[in-house]
Parts: C-alpha cells; structure tokens; sequence
C-alpha cells in the first residue's frame, strides 16, 4: 500500500456539468482502498459561503475559501475532492501554487446541453434576465488551457470519467500500484453500487407482473345479480303488503308445535276421569 499522502482533485466547469456526481464517485472508489476522502462541494456548503456569492467579488470569496479548506486537509494527508464552478483561471491557478499536490479536472459540456438538462430552472431564469450574473449565460467562463484531466460530459459516463482522473492520480504519483489494481478489480461492482437512481438496474421489459386480485368467495360467484323488474307504483305497494302479510304468517307459531306442550298435563286428569265416568253409568242400569 501507498503512502497515504493527500492531494486535491479541483473539478470546475460551468453549473450542472456533472462535477458533483463525479466527485462522489471518485470518493467510492478512494474509500474502497481505506482512503481518507473529504468532498468539498460549493453547493453544500452555504455556512462557509458569502451573501452575495453569486457576484464576482463573492464568487472570488467561494473560491479563496475552498482553497483554503483543500489545503488543510491536503496537508493532514485527506484526499480531497473540490466541487466549485470556479470561472475564474486566475483564481484557481492560486489554489494551485497553494496546494502541493493539485489535479485540476475540467468537465465539460456545451452550453446547449446544459440548457436542455437544467432541472433546477437556473438557465432559463437567467436566460429570461431573472438571475444576473449567472456564470456562462451573463457572466464569463474561462476554461482551464491545460488541465490534468479533460471530462466531456456530454459524451462520457460518469464511471469513464472517474476512471481518467484515478488513472492521472496514479501517473503522478498519488496512488500506489496496488490501490489501482484493488479499484480495478471491483470496477464492475462499484458501478454497480453507484449507478444513479434514474437508471434502474431492471428494465422494465423484465418487471414483475402485478400480483392478480384476490379471488373472491364462490357463493358470491355464483349467485347471479338479480334486475330490478319495472312494475308500476301502484303493484309495487301491493306486491310489497303481500309479502309482509306473508312474513307475517311465517311469524305466526304453529298450532302443532305447541299442543304438545300445553295439553300435556291436561291429558292425565281426564284419563283419570273416564272410568269414573263409565262405572256410574253401569250401576243406573
């Protein structure tokens, strides 16, 4: 394993070019190897950032602050991703000379693009004059003459892009030998683990079928749904008392239900009485 020595990748370009989705993809790959890994991101850090950072003068401030930060943590052996849009090349040409070890990284990607992927509405609002000083539009871009490495968006993927600047990390010396064979041995994994979201892994020609409903109880399959029949109001109201009045006889207890009951105990007194009855009647004789 190298010496951990720390170092700064700057990626600059114009907003939305893709700088922050490919820093946090090299940081994947650097913590896969036990690096030490900080992502400084300008749009995530508002408490560091002045009021106003969207002027030159504040964009200036944005800048000098990153460098400053990167240079710390470059210094207590932290690799460093800077994630600024960073127009200005004099600007960044003095976070170079500060940085002892420096990766300047240029994503690029034509302005049409950009305009046609905007999600956040900032190039349309700056086209419309509602944003000002909006670098590429109102305000001036420099792109790098000669950077490390060169990222063209528009036509490389995010994992070919990362894989140029690790590669321009181990020319220069940042990174061992075995740290590059550990990376690329898991390529394919990595690639997996950060594909974004907006792509799924599973096409949707190979989804799941919905789960069919459940199926309802045989009886009410069965039974068939009964049409109300078209009657009149005046056989309605008599077809509607006949039938009460037959739910009324239903109701009615049967005569031969309860005889039993009733005249059970009648029915001992008077077979009693029947001989008497008869011996009386053959002494009148």
């Amino acid at each position: 394993m190298a010496q951990q020595n720390g170092f700064a990748i700057w990626l600059t370009g114009m907003s939305g070019s893709g700088k922050s989705t490919i820093a946090r993809y090299i940081a994947a790959r650097l913590r896969q190897v036990d690096r030490r890994v900080e992502i400084l991101d300008e749009n995530e850090l508002n408490l560091l950032l002045p009021e106003n950072s969207e002027s030159p003068e504040g964009r200036a401030t944005v800048v000098r602050r990153l460098g400053y930060l990167a240079e710390l943590l470059t210094r207590n052996q932290v690799a460093t991703l800077v994630a600024a849009v960073s127009p200005s090349k004099s600007l960044r040409e003095e976070a170079r000379r500060t940085i002892v070890r420096f990766v300047e990284v240029f994503v690029d990607c034509p302005t049409e693009v950009l305009i046609q992927r905007d999600s956040t509405g900032r190039y349309k609002k700056a086209l419309s004059g509602e944003i000002p000083n909006f670098v590429g539009i109102t305000e001036p871009y420099e792109p790098p003459p000669s950077p490390e490495v060169l990222i063209h968006s528009d036509e490389e993927g995010v994992e070919e892009g990362a894989h140029k600047v690790l590669r321009a990390l181990f020319d220069l010396g940042a990174l061992g030998e075995e740290e590059m064979k550990t990376m690329e041995a898991s390529r394919v994994q990595m690639e997996l683990l950060e594909r974004p979201k907006q792509q799924p892994l599973v096409s949707k020609k190979r989804a799941k079928p919905a789960k069919p409903p459940k199926a309802q109880p045989k009886r009410l399959l069965m039974e068939k749904p009964s049409k109300p029949a078209r009657t009149s109001p005046g056989k309605a109201s008599a077809k509607a008392s006949k039938a009460a009045g037959k739910v009324a006889s239903k109701a009615k207890p049967s005569k031969f239900v309860k005889k039993p009951v009733v005249a059970s105990k009648p029915a001992k007194k008077v077979a009693k009485k029947k001989p008497v009855v008869a011996k009386a009647r053959k002494k009148k004789k």
